[in-house]
Formats: C-alpha cells, sequence, structure tokens
C-alpha cells in the first residue's frame, strides 16, 4: 500500500493554488475542469513523483464544518516536513505568511503551524 493522494479542503481552490505555489513552493500538477470546480494537485519540488496534494473544494456541508471546527480549535489540517525549519519559518515570514505557532522543539522534532490563507493551518516540521 502506497499514499499516492492526500486532500487538503480549501475554501478557494484558485487563492490555494497561488498560496500553495507561490508561497510553499509547491508545483501544479493536475488541473481538470469537473463542472463548478476542479480537480487541483500540487506535488513537491523535491518529490514530483511522489504524493500529490489534492485542493479540495468545499463542497459538501459536512466538510465546512470539519474544516471550522479544526481551525478552531487550532489543529492543523496536515503537515510537511522540511530540512531547516528556521530557514522556511523565516523565509514564509518574509512572504507575510501568518503562524499560530513559531519553532517549538517537541522531543525529537521542531514544529511550526501556518495559515495557509484557505481556511486551515498547516504544520511544518524538522525531525
Amino acid at each position: 500500500m502506497k499514499i499516492k493522494l492526500v486532500s487538503v479542503m480549501v475554501d478557494d481552490q484558485d487563492k490555494a493554488l497561488k498560496f500553495y505555489t507561490e508561497i510553499l513552493g509547491f508545483i501544479k500538477s493536475k488541473e481538470i475542469p469537473m463542472g463548478a470546480h476542479k480537480w487541483l494537485t500540487v506535488v513537491s519540488k523535491e518529490e514530483k513523483d511522489g504524493a500529490e496534494i489534492v485542493l479540495e473544494p468545499l463542497g459538501f456541508e459536512p466538510a465546512k464544518v470539519y474544516q471550522k471546527q479544526l481551525f478552531e480549535a487550532g489543529i492543523p489540517a496536515t503537515a510537511f516536513q522540511v530540512d531547516d525549519i528556521q530557514k522556511e519559518y523565516e523565509r514564509l515570514l518574509g512572504l507575510e505568511v501568518t503562524f499560530s505557532m513559531k519553532p517549538t522543539q517537541m522531543g525529537p522534532a521542531t514544529l511550526a503551524v501556518l495559515n495557509d490563507t484557505c481556511g486551515n493551518y498547516i504544520q511544518i516540521y524538522q525531525v
């Protein structure tokens, strides 16, 4: 069994694509129109054949509730590994990304949590 596709629910696919590519540095993989929305995926520059992230539109009411509750509780929707968390944190701050948690040591990992501007907190971490 392999992980090839994961979803991150977003309130606006175009805004999410811009944030995930221009700010976080992912690469657009697929964009297929599907009526009011699209099948929209991004991949890591470092693992172009790795898992794809579907920037999933919030077209289903329970998904909206789930995303809102996670956000209000401060729980990240997903996590991305980085090689140098302090460097990435400073780079993202320079791009005016807001963080709910600055880099914090937790056991063998250092974590930070950012707002993706699309309704989610995203954790970045370094082990």
